[in-house]
C-alpha cells in the first residue's frame, strides 16, 4: 500500500473523528484552541492505537488465512464503509460541551473501532505498520482539530456528508484490495 493510497485510507478513517469533532465545536460557546488539541489528541492518538493493536492480532492469524486474506480486508473495509454510509443518514447523537477525560475516552475508542479492523487488514497486506500508523495518526489530528472549529463556525452541515464520504472511501479502498489481488496479483 503505497503512501497516497495510505493517506485516502487516513483520511476515511478520520472521517467519523471529524464528525464527532464538528459535534464538539457546535456544543462550546467560546472556542478556545485548547478544544482543537483536545480532539485533535484523543482522535488521533486513538486512531493511530487501534490499526496497532489490530495489526498485532492480525499477524498471530497470518499464516492460517493467508489465501483469503484479500477477501476478509475487502469485507471489513465494506462492512465498515457502508456502517458510516448509514450512520450518515440517521439522527444525530446528543454531544455535550464537556471536553473532560470521562467524555473524550469513550468517544475515542467509538470512532477508532474501525481502525482496529483495519489494522487486520494492514497485517495482511504487509502494511509497514510505524508509518502507516503515525499518517493514520497525524491526519486524524489535523482532521480533529479542524472538524472543532469547523462545527464552531458553520454548525452541523458537514457532519453527515463527513461520514458519507469516509464510508465510500473505505468501501473504494476495499473494492480496489480485491481487484489488485484477483486480477493482477498484488
Amino acid at each position: 500500500m503505497g503512501f497516497i493510497e495510505l493517506f485516502i485510507l487516513a483520511v476515511g478513517l478520520s472521517m467519523d473523528a471529524f464528525a464527532v469533532s464538528i459535534c464538539k465545536g457546535l456544543s462550546v460557546q467560546r472556542l478556545r484552541p485548547r478544544h482543537a488539541l483536545i480532539c485533535g489528541a484523543y482522535f488521533g492518538g486513538f486512531q493511530a492505537l487501534m490499526p496497532l493493536i489490530g495489526w498485532l492480532l492480525g499477524r498471530q492469524f497470518e499464516e492460517l488465512i493467508k489465501s483469503i486474506d484479500h477477501w476478509i480486508a475487502f469485507g471489513l473495509l465494506v462492512l465498515i464503509g457502508a456502517n458510516m454510509i448509514r450512520e450518515s443518514f440517521g439522527k444525530d447523537e446528543e454531544v455535550n460541551d464537556s471536553f473532560s477525560f470521562k467524555t473524550m475516552l469513550p468517544l475515542a475508542i467509538a470512532t477508532s473501532i474501525d481502525a482496529l479492523a483495519v489494522g487486520v487488514t494492514f497485517a495482511f497486506l504487509d502494511v509497514q505498520i510505524v508509518p502507516a500508523i503515525s499518517l493514520i495518526g497525524v491526519t486524524t489530528f489535523a482532521i480533529s482539530a479542524a472538524g472543532v472549529k469547523i462545527g464552531n463556525v458553520f454548525g452541523a452541515k458537514y457532519k453527515s456528508k463527513a461520514e458519507l464520504a469516509g464510508g465510500m472511501i473505505l468501501i473504494l479502498l476495499g473494492i480496489k484490495i480485491l481487484i489488485e489481488h484477483l486480477f493482477f496479483g498484488g
